[in-house]
């Protein structure tokens, strides 16, 4: 782990109309992230954790504030210079796996490649890679449907992957999975930080869960708590 800041948030704030007030979903949050950390963001359901990960995901904007993601003002950039930077930088791992039915695990875990210049041979190197560092190089063929929880998640989790981003965020990985299933989920992304050096943030409100990372930060009612 290096001492280089990849995520330098200050002063970030997010607000929400609803029903005509404002609701404040972040307020005044700083933030470093090293590179080669692997964060977790805690905070009980509402305290803006996911708000927080989905702003340096550059999924959702602030409303204000300084978010630099890996160089880049986040704010300062267009949707579509955004979903490039997304591309290129970032792999999502969501809680509710979503993963295309129709597709096999291949097919899915392929899906952002085809966003890219690679060849059909590079691609399918790739995919093959992800889905052996998961522990799925036997599922290949197999529908979402065809697969358990666990493995659901594991397909999402070398999707993620399968770019070799800069950093991976995941949100609630293990929300939907019985005790075995997170228990490999969070082996994973553990191996994906020790063994091949990937900046993690995770949004969990488990502490188990939690004790997978480097580094633990709280949140509540929109503020970090201090270390």
């Amino acid at each position: 782990m290096s001492e280089e800041p990849v995520v330098q948030v200050r002063g970030l704030r997010k607000v929400f109309a609803h029903g005509g007030a404002d609701v404040v979903a972040l307020d005044n949050i700083d933030l470093d992230v090293l590179s080669g950390e692997f964060l977790s963001l805690m905070g009980p359901s509402g305290s803006g954790k996911s708000t927080l990960l989905h702003i340096i995901a550059g999924i959702d904007r602030a409303t204000g504030g300084d978010c630099m993601v890996l160089g880049h003002d986040i704010g300062g950039l267009s949707e579509d210079e955004l979903s490039r930077w997304r591309n290129e930088h970032i792999g999502f791992v969501f809680q509710s796996f979503n993963l295309i039915p129709v597709l096999t695990a291949f097919e899915n875990v392929e899906m952002p490649l085809l966003l890219t210049g690679l060849s059909r041979r590079e691609r399918e190197e790739h995919v093959l890679t992800a889905l052996d560092i998961v522990g799925l190089g036997d599922r290949v063929t197999h529908l979402p449907r065809q697969l358990s929880g666990g493995q659901e998640q594991r397909v999402a989790i070398a999707r993620a992957l399968v770019t070799d981003p800069d950093m991976l965020l995941a949100d609630e990985p293990t929300g939907d999975l019985d005790a075995h299933a997170a228990e490999e989920a969070l082996n994973i992304l553990r191996k994906l930080n020790q063994d091949f050096g990937k900046t993690i943030i995770m949004v969990t409100h488990d502490p188990k869960a939690s004790t997978y990372a480097t580094i633990t930060r709280h949140l509540d009612k929109g503020n970090m708590l201090p270390l």
